[in-house]
């Protein structure tokens, strides 16, 4: 899907809420927002919130980084301290800056959404050389990461498009951002993390960062304001082939692909609610 195309722009000064009435879309958003709820509804939430923050946030880095070739035990990112040695824990690492980072910058996303696309490239290609925060351009290849290149075939095999078609769809997303919408907040995140991942408008890690932006949109709307719902988990418990399908449908822009994309997005949110509601049970036991 363009945002900048027909589908996007034309007469419909609010083209997102128009995904909101797309068939199983309201089911999906009704099904997200029950599941948030009973994570904030659960007891260990209004005294240990803090913790359910801290180890949703390990939990999510983990899965973004799963689906982009560094698929670690939990454990393993939990004890270690240094993500320099090699290629998976670059990705480990990267995974883990921009979750971190990612709360630093919900203030920012609504007035100037693609400084901070800027920035958690940044964050995440740090060691990658000049063409870090910054879209690339004609002739720039786009490699989600030497750890993903090991996993296997690439997650998103869709063409790459050019430099001026990324400019113009980054352009009319941002616009999207900025203007608002009345669409529920899962809409919006899977619109910003599929046309992302779509366009992989930087020379490397765009699933890290689409997947960042996503829980920015999450956690900016209201929806999950103390970021407990991870979706990074869902969609990497829900896999690489599922979530590479779901893509395919959101990037044919046809009605029912991309209410598909959206109620993936929408189930990787519920799984990552399940992850936290588990937490809590597990921490009200005394056993975490």
């Amino acid at each position: 899907m363009s945002t900048t195309g027909a589908g996007a722009t034309g007469t419909n000064a609010d083209p997102l809420a128009a995904l909101g009435t797309l068939p199983g879309v309201a089911e999906s958003v009704e099904s997200v927002r029950k599941a948030v709820d009973r994570v904030y509804g659960h007891r260990i939430m209004r005294r240990r919130s803090n913790e359910i923050t801290g180890e949703a946030a390990l939990r999510g880095s983990r899965g973004s980084a799963s689906l982009s070739g560094a698929d670690w035990a939990l454990e393993e990112v939990r004890r270690r301290a240094d993500f320099s040695g090699d290629d998976q824990a670059r990705v480990v690492g990267a995974a883990l800056r921009l979750t971190a980072e990612s709360g630093e910058l919900l203030s920012i996303w609504r007035q100037s959404p693609l400084r901070v696309l800027a920035r958690l490239h940044l964050v995440a290609a740090a060691d990658n050389g000049d063409a870090v925060g910054r879209p690339r351009r004609d002739g720039e290849p786009a490699t989600e990461t030497p750890a993903a290149g090991a996993a296997g075939p690439p997650l998103v095999g869709l063409p790459l498009p050019d430099a001026g078609e990324v400019e113009g769809r980054l352009d009319g997303l941002a616009r999207l951002v900025i203007a608002g919408s009345s669409a529920p907040a899962l809409v919006t995140a899977a619109v910003v993390h599929g046309e992302l991942l779509a366009l992989r408008p930087f020379g490397s890690h765009n699933g890290l960062v689409a997947r960042a932006a996503e829980r920015i949109v999450l956690v900016g709307s209201g929806l999950d304001p103390k970021s407990v719902c991870p979706p990074e988990v869902g969609h990497a418990e829900l896999g690489r082939a599922a979530y590479a399908a779901a893509l395919d449908g959101y990037a044919s822009g046809t009605p029912d692909g991309m209410a598909a994309w959206i109620a993936h997005c929408g189930k990787a949110v519920e799984l990552g609610a399940r992850e936290s509601t588990a937490v809590c049970e597990a921490l009200q036991r005394g056993a975490a």
